[in-house]
């Protein structure tokens, strides 16, 4: 078995993690692989020196590893996507900054995720993701997103107008600061924060939730993911922000977006014993009286 590691090169991203992942895995007669960036961190810093392999892009990690784990909280995670991007690598996610639903792995639980995953007690948790087409090929071959796909108008400048149209059905005409279109896997994100609904990672949907809307009345829906969304957005500016999850581009008012079902998944690592609604109660303080 070939683990890699991927993470940002911070310092909450200790050395203590990846000697206790290398000598689990040494343990096992498995190897261990880590981004490069992440081990000249690790080197010049803090004085590293166990010699590893490593890979520092999606063709090199895709044919050395079987697996990844990343080390960091969601957006690390997501990050993930770009190197594994079609390949089905299965990735455990490791918490070690603040609130994590991807990674959902407490840090002081380090070892005993390692021991479950090399014992190969968990079980594939296939996330669904956005696809986005248009746009002049503005984010490369990456052009999927695990989260959310999101319009948003120019950093300062006036509301914008977005016409969404729902297999070219009319839906309706958002004017707001912007619009999230979210997988199920996002409505723990983003949408979340501007008054979208919690649904199951399972349940084949998008929600479309309007950031700072003009109209009170004009509230989140929900909508099969079956369906092909696309876009007409105006406003005082020519130009407005897009992201797929914490990728960003700038484009004109006259492009045309469309976003579907992205045709493969992302393989969410789940250890026995994790449950997506202990995550829920854990990460939003539910049931817990906080008060003296």
């Amino acid at each position: 078995m070939k683990v890699a590691v991927y993470a940002r090169s911070t310092k909450d991203n200790l050395p203590d993690y990846i000697e206790k992942i290398y000598t689990l895995l040494k343990a096992e007669k498995s190897e261990l692989i880590i981004y490069d960036k992440y081990y000249n961190f690790l080197k010049e810093n803090s004085g590293f020196n166990i010699p590893l392999d490593t890979f520092s892009n999606s063709e090199e990690l895709i044919s050395k590893a079987d697996y990844l784990i990343s080390l960091g909280g969601d957006g690390t995670m997501l990050e993930t996507l770009a190197f594994v991007r079609k390949s089905g690598i299965p990735v455990l996610g490791v918490n070690t900054g603040r609130l994590g639903f991807l990674a959902s792995v407490n840090k002081v639980d380090l070892k005993k995720a390692v021991k479950l995953f090399l014992r190969e007690k968990f079980t594939l948790d296939k996330r669904e993701l956005i696809q986005l087409n248009g746009c002049n090929n503005c984010f490369g071959e990456v052009n999927y997103a695990l989260n959310e796909f999101t319009i948003h108008k120019k950093e300062g400048g006036a509301m914008i107008n977005i016409d969404v149209y729902v297999d070219e059905v009319f839906l309706n005409s958002y004017f707001a600061d912007g619009l999230i279109i979210s997988t199920p896997t996002g409505s723990t994100a983003y949408s979340l924060s501007c008054g979208g609904p919690i649904i199951m990672p399972d349940s084949d949907n998008f929600i479309i939730t309007p950031i700072a809307p003009h109209n009170l009345n004009v509230r989140p829906i929900v909508i099969p993911n079956t369906r092909e969304i696309s876009f007409k957005v105006s406003g005082r500016s020519d130009t407005y922000n897009i992201s797929l999850d914490s990728v960003s581009s700038t484009i004109n008012a006259d492009t045309e977006i469309k976003i579907k079902l992205a045709d493969f998944k992302y393989n969410l690592i789940n250890l026995e014993g994790q449950h997506f609604f202990t995550t829920l109660r854990n990460k939003l303080l539910w049931g817990i009286d906080k008060r003296q």
